[in-house]
This record gives structure tokens, sequence and C-alpha cells, in this order.
């Protein structure tokens, strides 16, 4: 932005010679190609949480947890060996620091496993949102809980959402989907469900 100067588009001619001159200075060009900095850029090795059906992973100690997000997640969008993937969680491990669940259809992408290093590159993902197909029929199902899910936050409403998909078994997922029903019908939010036994 060029300081002191406004800029109206009243005649059918958008841009002036002038502003053309003013955009194509240096400051301008550097502050216009500025891309997002990556929270990450690296090499990470993959792990394995002991036991059947444990997550593969990437521990992340460089993230803090986001003390305002359920259990400490953190949203983040990114690329792993080049697979690009958006609306992913970093989840908490219990000693303060923060993993990255690596799936195992993406590691049958980029031919990784368990021991494997892989190159990481993580930003900020702030996009709304979106309700997947099966929340929504369940929430139309009840009457009143579609009304009182589009009446929360859109923050609110992503809290429900990545909790409930981060379920592992389908079994977790299931029972997740029904206890979210049953809070949204009561307009409680995920955070006060949390602090009840």
């Amino acid at each position: 932005m060029i300081k002191g100067k406004k800029y109206s588009i009243s005649k059918p001619r958008l841009f002036s010679d002038r502003f053309f001159h003013e955009l194509s200075s240096p400051k301008i060009i550097l502050f216009m190609t500025n891309e997002e900095k990556p929270l990450v850029n690296q090499d990470y090795l993959l792990q394995k949480f002991p036991g059947k059906g444990g997550w593969t992973y990437a521990e992340i100690p460089e993230i803090l947890q986001d003390k305002r997000a359920p259990f400490g997640w953190v949203k983040v969008k990114g690329s792993i060996d080049g697979y690009q993937f958006k609306n992913y969680r970093l989840m908490p491990m219990g000693n303060g620091n923060l993993f990255l669940p690596v799936k195992a259809e993406i590691r049958k992408k980029i031919h990784k496993r368990e021991g494997d290093v892989i190159r990481v590159i993580l930003y900020p993902d702030c996009t709304p949102a979106e309700i997947p197909e099966e929340l929504l029929i369940c929430l139309k199902d009840e009457p009143g809980a579609l009304d009182n899910f589009n009446r929360l936050k859109p923050g609110e409403q992503k809290d429900y959402i990545d909790w409930i998909y981060s379920a592992k078994k389908d079994d977790t997922k299931v029972d997740r989907l029904a206890r979210t029903i049953d809070k949204v019908l009561k307009g409680e939010k995920l955070y006060e469900m949390r602090k009840k036994p």
C-alpha cells in the first residue's frame, strides 16, 4: 500500500498509467509477491505409536498448542513429500508437543512408512469448516438440530467437526456423531461437553 494515496475506481478505465508506474516500484512488487511464511518447512522422522492401530505420525515440536482450540489442536494445511492437504489437525502427544498424523492413504501415495524421513511444509489453515455430508444428514434428521448448529459460531462448528472426524475407528466416529447431535440440541458447545463427566 502506498502511504497517503487513495485510489477510486470511478471511470471505465480501471487503472491509470500512474498506478502501474507506482505498482512497478520494487517496494510494491516485494509486498505483492511476498508469500505466506510456513510454520515449518523441514524433514521429520515418521514414527508409530505402539500397539495395534497406533497412529503413524511426525512429531512437530516447533508448533505450540492452541490454548483456545479443543485439546490444543492446531489446524494446518500444506504438504507431506509434495502431497497436498488442507483442513488437517496437529494433535497433542501428551508431552506438550503436537504431532501430525500421516494416514495410510497418504503413506501409500508418498511411498513412505515408519522409520522413513518425510519433508513437511505446514501453513495455518483458516478456511471455514465445511459440514460433512453424513453430519448434515444427522443434523437434518433431528428437528431443530440443524438450526441450532447453524447458530453456532464458525469456530464452534469447526470444533465439533474436528472432534468427530479425528476419530480413528468408525464406532468412535458414530458415537461422537450421536453425542454431537445430543449436545447441539441442548445448545451446548464442544468445550461445555468436555467439562462434564
